[in-house]
């Protein structure tokens, strides 16, 4: 079940997105140009709540229970996992001994580590270049910055109207919520990895290239202004993020895991996802310049 729950990450992600988009999109319709200052202080606002529950409900949980066996605390361990399982039956024991043993396996496989390990025997050093490669190539589909700067893409494409820009961009999130839902619940562990990898970026890159030449062809809308070339672009932005969320968004987080031995996956993992918000980083830097200055 790796694959489905490592992808929930991602899903869960996208859901969140969805939200942020359609409460930008209401505090416009209701204030719009008239409270200006509303627009940016009630979403930031509004992110307290969740934050603060988190924060707060972090106090009630308990300690994992494979960091507390590995730790040899076994009494503390087994109270973790029967407050998780709200039980203490035979099966509840059973699991108990799995992770014992999983996490004495785990233990001996790691034993006298060295970082040095990562980069050599050349086998490892390959796992760790393939998981800083798969996570900046994430990165450089461009979904990103695609969804943190959406309006203003929209807004190239059908004119300077910040409340259809917005509607768009709701529907964005709609798109990507169901795209990465339908790949999570039915399609995570029934095909293979590598190919899901090579057809979502051939189809990506088929609708940004299609989408840079009709933005090159037809002249940007007037200012509410609905152009054949305007639903077209807007058509292929929401086919590449269906492909993106079907591929390249939740396949990641699960086939990195999936690449390391027990014996370097941790660091592995660590080193492939800090390349990961390095590039989010770098192309969130980037994106508002590009959208400036290149145009098409």
């Amino acid at each position: 079940m790796r694959g489905q729950i490592g992808s929930f990450y991602k899903l869960f992600y996208t859901l969140d997105i969805f939200t942020s988009y359609w409460i930008d999109y209401g505090v416009e319709k209701a204030w719009g140009s008239r409270l200006v200052a509303r627009q940016w202080q009630i979403p930031i606002g509004v992110q307290l709540l969740p934050a603060g529950l988190l924060g707060l409900g972090m106090f009630t949980l308990k300690e994992s229970v494979r960091w507390l066996t590995a730790e040899g605390r076994h009494e503390e361990a087994w109270r973790s996992l029967q407050w998780i399982r709200a039980d203490s039956s035979a099966a509840t024991e059973t699991e108990m001994e799995e992770i014992r043993a999983g996490a004495e396996q785990e233990s001996r496989e790691r034993e006298g580590f060295s970082f040095k390990e990562l980069y050599a025997p050349w086998s490892h050093l390959k796992r760790v270049i393939t998981a800083v490669a798969i996570f900046t190539a994430q990165q450089a589909t461009g979904a990103t910055a695609i969804a943190y700067f959406g309006p203003q893409y929209f807004k190239l494409l059908i004119g300077n109207d910040q409340t259809r820009s917005l509607l768009l961009t709701g529907i964005f999130g709609a798109v990507k919520v169901a795209a990465c839902g339908t790949f999570v619940f039915f399609v995570a562990e029934n095909i293979n990895r590598k190919q899901i990898l090579i057809w979502g970026a051939a189809f990506m890159a088929v609708c940004q290239i299609t989408t840079a030449a009709v933005v090159t062809d037809v002249p940007r809308p007037a200012s509410g202004d609905i152009t054949s070339g305007g639903i077209a672009t807007v058509a292929l932005i929401y086919l590449f993020v269906i492909a993106y969320n079907f591929s390249w968004g939740p396949l990641p987080w699960p086939f990195v895991s999936e690449i390391f031995p027990t014996r370097i996956r941790e660091p592995g993992i660590a080193i492939g996802v800090s390349s990961q918000w390095l590039f989010n980083f770098v192309f969130s830097v980037a994106t508002p310049y590009m959208i400036t200055n290149l145009g098409w």
